[in-house]
């Protein structure tokens, strides 16, 4: 979560109704919309929530995307993908 706030990307996983979804969490509005592109996400479904700092315990600007299904299968793949250089 630091890290999300911290402007990297969190893939935050968690199981609802017996379904696995995922949370991809950053306070870089930007980063996400550059990580929802590779996923097809549009820009709409970006939802705003800010997150308590662990450390601070104050709330801090965040967002993230609801990912399921296929696009959670592409966000994991991109993942653990090597970066090319």
């Amino acid at each position: 979560m630091v890290h999300a706030l911290n402007g990297g990307l969190w893939l935050h996983q968690f199981n609802l109704r017996n379904e696995r979804w995922a949370h991809l969490v950053s306070a870089d509005r930007d980063a996400l919309l550059l990580a929802g592109a590779s996923l097809e996400m549009p820009e709409h479904w970006l939802q705003y929530r800010p997150i308590k700092h662990p450390e601070t315990g104050q709330r801090e600007p965040a967002w993230h995307w609801d990912l399921k299904g296929d696009r959670l299968a592409l966000a994991i793949r991109l993942a653990d993908s090597p970066e090319e250089s």
